[in-house]
This record gives structure tokens, C-alpha cells and sequence, in this order.
């Protein structure tokens, strides 16, 4: 009984810990991961608290459960209007361009090391996918605001390039072992199977879950735990019938996270703590099962494999992948550079040893130590990158509060609440008569922690909290009223969307003629619309330019790939 009350105090410390890091790590720009993996290293045999952690196959139960997991809360937290500009780039990098990065990998590692090309290809695959824990931390924890085409086809690469990357792995061991057969055969029904099994249960059990959570009556507490329940059953549904596990318990996330949901808030706000923790329990796991001193003999070539990895398999990969997209270079960029990996290449180099091939704890070594370069240097720049080439965009709210109003067959609500600085527009601007946008009612002003009486007029003093019943869409609009410039002045709308707001039906011959610059070779009717849709030739995201001689014309706003505003930066 003592041993117990000791592990659940030194559990909940190490916990505690891990949580209180987060700070400091937000605050440094450090990846949080990296964070948690160190800690566990610490923990562990060659660390101060000597802790002998050797079972691999618990490692690899626990870690597929902890993906799952997080791979279901990423499914929850993507909108289906990431999917109309993410979806198609997304695909091609995590299915063709996983396999270009496991092979160029793959190739390099059998020369460096003396592997048959085999042997190389399995080391190239283990390390050939974005992990999914990784790029959403990374993303979230630093509170990057990316371009929509930028931060939508990393996220859904991220969180569907796994299977792929599980697939090529589980197909050269079985290669390895000579149990394969007709190997070209064997790959393409392989190839077959596993994803589209995986693809029909994710989906159809996707609808199958939402159909049965708004038919439940039962407490609110209950019905996260019921999601879970269901993806994770269709996880191991999968899984057993050979299927990609992975792949079903995404793609339900994503029907799930997409349609009409009884008790969301609660559903999305359960998964994001449990993923959270889980990325935190895999990574302290997975640093606990490494010897670190077994990681020094092959440093000097893992380090040659991560280089080779992320400075040139990579970059060749998205390049190759996302030219038929026309993504501009510094979008290419970034793409190439945010190729995290993290526990997933960890957990499937934990496939070899399970398997008992030759060289299965040199994979794992070298794996390791490529996962900590990776979040090392890439994890540590992301933030700094996405500034240098000009992707981060204004935060798009701050919400003091935001509450999605569950009401059965109505219209969608949410109830949202501001706390006013003392700079918030409509204090400044006093000379401004504010306007709500439509159908947006104020129900309550908080002052001095009474509830005022009088709402109209208005009469806002900083401190006041303003609580407000709006769509969604309007959010932004609001913002505007309520939220003071960004104290970073290159995240100011004026810095980022220029000097004037225009409408995206607004005619060049106008634009031209109002500030003397030469009509180029086109219609004069054409809208601002039509030309910037015509020169992107791709779905237009907010924070897309194109240069007009010395003016810039930025999209400001967009709607159902038509956009409705664009900002006019004028030459310094």
C-alpha cells in the first residue's frame, strides 16, 4: 500500500510539473513536447530518478492509445472549411509525399549506415510522417494565427499522414521477414485494404456516433466520455480486422466535430484536456523507455539522417507535392520546414523490436535521436519563421469568454463575453456611434462586479466585461468594436491589411483611375474579386496579395471563395 500512495504522489507531481512547464516554455518559445520528452529521460534509467522502464510492448499499447487519442481530438477541432483549401495539398503530402521522404531518407540512411535498401527504406519510413501531437502543440501553444491554406494543410497532413506512414513501416518488416509474398501484390492489396477500411468504418462510424449521442438522454458529464468510447471502439474495430486504426478514428473526429452535436462545448472541451494529457503521458513514456547513453554512438550519424531529413528529403517532398497548387514560395517554405516529428516515428520504431529484426534497437536509437533534433531546431523556429516570411496573421479573437448556445433545432449562437482595456475602440473612439452587427443583442455589462441595470445606452468604461448573444460569423466584426490593436505593430490590421478597406466588387478601372496608375492589359469592369481570384488561381484565404504596380491588394475578408474585402496597402 505504501509503494502505491508513492507512485500516485510521484505521479501526480511529475504531472504537475509537466503542466507548470508549459508556462515557462510559452514564454521562451521552447516546444512544450521537447519539454515533457526531457523530463521523462530524467525520470528514467540514466537519469536522477533511475526509473528501469524496458517493456516495449506496454510502450506501444499505450502510445497507439495516447495517438488515438489526439488524432481524435484533432478530427474535433478541424472545420470542414479547411478542408475546401487544405484538403487536396494535404492529401498529396501525406500519402505520395511521406513515401518521396521515406525514400530519399531511406536511401541515404542504407549508405551512411551499410543497410541493404531495405533495411534503409524501413528506417526512411518510421521517419517519414509529421506527428500529428507535435504540430498541433507547436502550433497552438505558441498562438500562431497562419494563413488558412498555410495552417489548414499542415493540420490535416499532419493528422492524416500517419496511416501512411504505419502502413509503409508494417509492409517492409513483413518484407524483411519474408512472410510477403508477391511483394508488389502484396503492397497495392495492402495499400487497398488498410485504407479503405479504415476510411469506410471512420466515416460511417463518424455519423453512426452523432446519430446515436443526439438521440441520448442521459448527464451532460457522460456524453465526452460516450465519444471517446465510440472512436476509439472504432479504432479497435479497425484495427482488428486489419484496417488503419488511425485513419477511422480521425476521420469520425472529423464528422463528428463537423455536424450538428448535442452537449459540443462539453465533448470539445473534454477532448482537448484528455489529448493534452495524453501527448503529456506519451512523451514522458517515451522519454522513460530511452537509454540515453545508448544514444551517443550513433549520434554523429543520426545527426547526418535528421539533416538530410528536414534540409532536403522534406523541402523536395512539399515542393514536388504542392506544385500543382501554385502555393507561393514562402508558403512552400514553411510547409517544408514544419515538418515535425515526434512520438509517432518513436512508438513505429518500436515495430521492429516487437517484430525482433536485426538492427531493431540501432532503428530505435537513431529514431530517438532524430525526434529530438527535429523538435530541438524545428519545434524552436516555427514562430520565428512564420514572422520572417510573412504567414502570421492578426489573432482572430480574444474572447473572454465563449459559450455555444445548445439549442436544439435553432440557429447557431454563442454567448460572448469581452473584458474592455482601457485602449478598446470603443473607448478611444468615442466620437464613433458603435453599431452591432446584425441580429447581435448586448444582454448584460458587468461593473465593478455588479450587474448594471441600463444597457441603452451604452456607455462602456475600461474594465467593464460585455457579455453579448452573436453568429459566430460576426465575431470579427466584433472584435473590431471591442479589442485593442495588437501591441505588436507588425500584427496591427493596418500593418498587415494596409491603409483602406475596399469591397471585393469594387472595379479596377475605378481603383486605377482614383490613384493615377496605368490600367494593366484587362477588362476595366473586372471586379477586385475576379482579379485577385484570377492571379491566385486557388481558393483565396485571408491574408493573400497581389502587387497592382506599388499597391499591394490584401484579402481581408472572404466568403464561400469569393472575396468580400480587400485591404489597400499604399508604397512607404
Amino acid at each position: 500500500m505504501e509503494l502505491t500512495n508513492q507512485i500516485i504522489l510521484i505521479g501526480a507531481a511529475v504531472l504537475l510539473i509537466s503542466v507548470l512547464a508549459s508556462v515557462v516554455t510559452s514564454r521562451l518559445g521552447a516546444p512544450l513536447l521537447l519539454v515533457f520528452l526531457v523530463i521523462g529521460m530524467l525520470l528514467g534509467v540514466d537519469g536522477p530518478g533511475g526509473i528501469q522502464f524496458h517493456d516495449v510492448q506496454l510502450a506501444h499499447l499505450l502510445g497507439s492509445l495516447a495517438l488515438a487519442i489526439i488524432l481524435f481530438d484533432g478530427g474535433l477541432a478541424t472545420p470542414y472549411k479547411d478542408f475546401r483549401v487544405g484538403l487536396r495539398p494535404a492529401l498529396g503530402l501525406a500519402t505520395i509525399g511521406v513515401g518521396m521522404t521515406a525514400g530519399i531518407t531511406g536511401f541515404f540512411a542504407a549508405w551512411l549506415l551499410g543497410l541493404t535498401w531495405m533495411q534503409g527504406l524501413l528506417l526512411g519510413a518510421i521517419v517519414g510522417s509529421t506527428d500529428a501531437a507535435a504540430v498541433f502543440s507547436v502550433l497552438r501553444s505558441q498562438g500562431l494565427e497562419l494563413k488558412q491554406r498555410v495552417g489548414a494543410t499542415l493540420e490535416i497532413e499532419s493528422g492524416s499522414n500517419d496511416p501512411m506512414a504505419v502502413f509503409l513501416t508494417v509492409v517492409l518488416i513483413e518484407l524483411l521477414l519474408g512472410d510477403a509474398g508477391n511483394p508488389g501484390l502484396f503492397i497495392l492489396k495492402e495499400l487497398v485494404y488498410q485504407m479503405g477500411l479504415g476510411a469506410l468504418i471512420g466515416i460511417a462510424g463518424g455519423f453512426g456516433i452523432v446519430w446515436l449521442i443526439n438521440r441520448l438522454e442521459m448527464s451532460p458529464g457522460l456524453y465526452p466520455l460516450a465519444a471517446m468510447a465510440g472512436g476509439l471502439g472504432l479504432f479497435g474495430i479497425t484495427a482488428v480486422l486489419d484496417g488503419s486504426g488511425f485513419l477511422a478514428i480521425y476521420l469520425a473526429g472529423l464528422v463528428i466535430g463537423n455536424r450538428p452535436l448535442q452537449q459540443r462545448v462539453e465533448i470539445t472541451r473534454f477532448h482537448d484536456g484528455i489529448a493534452r494529457l495524453a501527448q503529456i503521458g506519451m512523451f514522458l513514456m517515451l522519454g522513460l523507455l530511452v537509454t540515453p547513453s545508448e544514444l551517443l554512438p550513433v549520434a554523429d550519424d543520426a545527426l547526418l539522417i535528421a539533416g538530410v531529413l528536414i534540409l532536403a528529403a522534406r523541402p523536395i517532398a512539399v515542393w514536388l507535392c504542392l506544385l500543382p497548387f501554385r502555393f507561393p514560395w514562402r508558403e512552400q517554405v514553411f510547409v517544408g520546414w514544419v515538418g515535425l516529428r515526434g512520438a509517432v516515428p518513436i512508438i513505429l520504431a518500436l515495430f521492429p523490436l516487437l517484430a525482433g529484426l536485426e538492427e531493431a534497437q540501432i532503428y530505435f536509437n537513431i529514431v530517438f535521436f532524430v525526434v529530438l533534433v527535429s523538435l530541438l531546431i524545428q519545434g524552436w523556429t516555427v514562430a520565428a519563421l512564420a514572422r520572417v516570411l510573412k504567414l502570421e496573421l492578426p489573432p482572430s479573437t480574444h474572447l473572454v469568454q465563449r459559450v455555444e448556445l445548445d439549442i436544439p433545432g435553432q440557429r447557431e449562437l454563442e454567448l460572448v463575453g469581452y473584458r474592455l482595456a482601457e485602449n478598446a475602440p470603443i473607448i478611444t473612439e468615442r466620437h464613433v456611434e458603435p453599431h452591432l452587427p446584425t441580429d447581435t443583442r448586448l444582454v448584460a455589462v458587468v461593473r465593478n462586479q455588479h450587474l448594471l441595470d441600463d444597457l441603452i445606452p451604452l456607455d462602456p468604461k475600461p474594465g467593464d466585461h460585455l457579455y453579448l448573444i452573436a453568429d459566430p460569423k460576426h465575431i470579427p466584426e466584433l472584435d473590431r468594436l471591442f479589442v485593442p490593436e495588437p501591441a505588436s505593430e507588425r500584427l496591427t490590421e493596418l500593418a498587415v491589411f494596409g491603409e483602406f478597406v475596399l469591397k471585393g466588387d469594387a472595379k479596377l478601372g475605378s481603383l486605377c483611375a482614383v490613384y493615377g496608375m496605368s490600367l494593366p492589359d484587362l477588362d476595366s469592369n473586372l471586379t477586385l474579386d475576379a482579379l485577385i481570384r484570377g492571379q491566385l488561381n486557388a481558393h483565396p484565404v485571408v491574408g493573400d496579395r497581389i502587387q497592382l504596380e506599388s499597391i499591394a491588394l490584401v484579402v481581408k475578408a472572404e466568403d464561400d471563395d469569393m472575396v468580400t474585402q480587400v485591404g489597400l496597402k499604399l508604397p512607404r
